[in-house]
């Protein structure tokens, strides 16, 4: 299977996984963060709810891609994920948080000159609560494997 990572991952990589762990599959970024840690290569924030709290320290890190992780509504099955870029991220409604998505990445794209993209994860269910669903648990797995061997092609180039 091919790494659907590899060719849109260029330069310094910072993901930035959004959500709420409270709210169930909501909570895929965060969980996704926790699982991949961080490195030289490959800096990961959990920003929670709030992305624009951490805009000093994306730009800080001197991107060369930005991949936000977050859940969103694709109108797909619950598990199933794209890979939008910026302007088809504004497009799609981005998220289920407060910030202006235009704003965000506009002001990221002006600051960092990355490539900035979405993983975009259709949830099953947002509601009040802890823990995933199978659906994401299996998807969250997947991710995981693949931007791993990203991290560790990276680990061994250094």
């Amino acid at each position: 299977m091919k790494n659907i990572f590899k060719d849109i991952l260029k330069g310094k990589v910072v993901i930035v996984g959004v959500g709420n762990t409270l709210r169930r599959d909501d909570g895929f970024g965060p969980i996704l963060i926790e699982k991949l840690g961080s490195n030289n290569n490959l800096v990961c924030f959990d920003v929670g709810t709030s992305p624009e709290n951490y805009m000093g320290r994306i730009i800080k890190e001197k991107p060369g891609t930005i991949l936000i992780v977050d859940c969103i509504h694709l109108e797909k099955q619950a598990g199933d994920y794209d890979i939008l870029d910026s302007s088809e991220i504004v497009k799609s409604g981005f998220t289920t948080h407060d910030l202006s998505p235009k704003m965000f990445l506009d002001y990221l794209s002006l600051e960092t000159k990355a490539s900035i993209y979405l993983l975009g994860i259709q949830p099953q269910d947002v509601s009040f609560g802890e823990g995933m669903s199978k659906e994401l648990n299996s998807t969250l797995k997947e991710i995981t494997k693949l931007l791993m061997e990203i991290k560790n092609a990276r680990d061994t180039l250094n």
